[in-house]
C-alpha cells in the first residue's frame, strides 16, 4: 500500500526541496518533502483560508492549527502576527520535522509543534481559534471529527476556521458545523473552496 500524507511514519523515499510564497503579505520559504501534502506548491485551500482569516475576531492568542502538514498556515499567521501563541499538530512525523525547520528558517519564534492524531494529544481547552485544513483522505468522519471535538478545545466566543472544496464535501462539513455550533458562516470562496467559520 502506498504512504498517505496522514500516515505517521512515510516510507516514501525522502526528497527534500525548497518553495516559496507569499502569505498575509510575507514571503516565506518552506522546504517540503515526498510523503507530506502538498508537496511542490502551497496547497491553493490553504491560501484561500490564509487570506480569509480575520485575526480580530479571535477572542484570546492562543490558536490551533490542526492537521498543520509542513507548516504553511500556522507559520504564515505566526508570522504576521507576532502577538499571537500556536500550536501546531499533525500525525505525519516527516512533516512535523519539516514544520520545525520551517519555523526555524523563517524566523518564527511563536509556535510550538507537535505529534497528534486528531486531538488525541492536546490538553488545552482554551483556544480562541482551532483552523484546519483537514486531510479529506483520511475519510470524511476524520473530516468531521476534527470539527466536532474542535468545540472541547475552545473558549466560548472562539472559532473553529475550515477549508474544504465544495466537490470534497463543503455542504456536508457546513451542515456538521451548523449543528455542532449553531453557527456557519462562509467568509471565502475561489474556485469551489469554501472557508467555513463557526463561533462557539
Amino acid at each position: 500500500m502506498s504512504d498517505h500524507y496522514f500516515t505517521s511514519k512515510p516510507n516514501t523515499k525522502k526528497n527534500e526541496q525548497e518553495i516559496e510564497a507569499t502569505l498575509k503579505g510575507n514571503k516565506l520559504i518552506f522546504t517540503t518533502d515526498a510523503g507530506v501534502f502538498s508537496k511542490d506548491r502551497v496547497d491553493f485551500g490553504s491560501q484561500v483560508m490564509i487570506e480569509a482569516i480575520d485575526e480580530s475576531v479571535f477572542p484570546n492568542r492562543n490558536v490551533l492549527d490542526v492537521g498543520c502538514g509542513y507548516g504553511p498556515v500556522g507559520l504564515s499567521l505566526g508570522k504576521a502576527n507576532p502577538n499571537l501563541k500556536i500550536n501546531m499538530i499533525d500525525v505525519n512525523e516527516r512533516a512535523m520535522d519539516l514544520a520545525k525547520k520551517n519555523a526555524e528558517n523563517n524566523g518564527i519564534k511563536n509556535v510550538s509543534i507537535f505529534q497528534s492524531s486528531v486531538y488525541d494529544n492536546v490538553t488545552k481547552k482554551d483556544y480562541g481559534a482551532v483552523l484546519s485544513n483537514p486531510p479529506i483522505r483520511a475519510g470524511k468522519q476524520t473530516v468531521h471529527q476534527i470539527i466536532t471535538d474542535a468545540k472541547d478545545h475552545l473558549v466560548d466566543g472562539g472559532v473553529l476556521i475550515i477549508v474544504i472544496q465544495k466537490k470534497q464535501g463543503a455542504p456536508s462539513a457546513k451542515k456538521v458545523m451548523e449543528e455542532t455550533y449553531g453557527n456557519v458562516t462562509r467568509i471565502g470562496l475561489d474556485k469551489g473552496y469554501w472557508v467555513l467559520q463557526s463561533v462557539k
